[in-house]
Formats: structure tokens, C-alpha cells, sequence
């Protein structure tokens, strides 16, 4: 795995979190593959049309202790920590990218709610 995949995800996971890509339908259809599912931090699941259709929840976040795996040539897997400081509350998150039509897609994503803090971080 290169350092400059691992910046490209990272790039690709603060877009997925930034307010100018979740409250553009477009620039999230662009992002989101096709056939992408997310287990929401509810414990709702969502799929793509889901989140164009109903929209994303519009927070303020950062992303803190990211990392990747790479998984197949094509497959990363990315865990990061969450400070949404709009609703008050952080959690761990993971996505699976692939690379399909050329471009990383987001395939899969979670986030469960922890009492975690950045302070507590490694």
C-alpha cells in the first residue's frame, strides 16, 4: 500500500463527512457506489438511494486516528474516530472502498456511538 492511497482515501473519507458534500445530492451520488449500505450509528441501515433520497445527517465533524488496511488490490478498509461537534457526540467509524469504474468508491460504511474521547486516543 502507498502513502499517497492512504492520503487519496483520507481525502475521499473528510469529503464523505464535510456539509459541502452532504447536502449536495450530486457530489454525495458521486462518492456513494451503487450498490453502497451503511449501518447507520441508529442502527438503521441505509442504502444509496436512501441517503440521496432522504438525505444525510448535516454535522460539523472531524476525523482524528485514521488508518487503512488494504484488503484486496481493489478493497481498502478505513477506521477513523469522529468528533461531531454539532450533535455533541463521537464515534468509531469504518468504510470499505473499492475501485470500480476507474475511481474509489464508498461501498460500505459504519459508525457505532462511543464514550470515547481524543484525549483518550492512541
Amino acid at each position: 500500500m502507498t502513502d499517497s492511497l492512504k492520503t487519496h482515501i483520507r481525502e475521499l473519507e473528510e469529503a464523505h463527512v464535510s456539509l459541502k458534500v452532504r447536502e449536495s445530492p450530486v457530489e454525495l451520488d458521486k462518492l456513494l457506489a451503487d450498490d453502497f449500505w451503511e449501518i447507520g450509528s441508529s442502527g438503521i441501515m441505509y442504502d444509496k438511494k436512501d441517503c440521496l433520497d432522504l438525505g444525510v445527517v448535516l454535522s460539523q465533524m472531524t476525523l482524528h486516528n485514521y488508518a487503512i488496511q488494504q484488503l484486496a488490490e481493489d478493497v481498502v478498509l478505513s477506521t477513523y474516530f469522529i468528533e461531531d461537534h454539532t450533535r455533541k457526540r463521537n464515534t468509531l467509524r469504518s468504510s470499505i472502498w473499492k475501485f470500480i469504474d476507474d475511481r474509489w468508491q464508498l461501498y460500505f460504511h459504519q459508525g457505532t456511538i462511543t464514550q470515547l474521547q481524543v484525549k483518550d486516543l492512541t
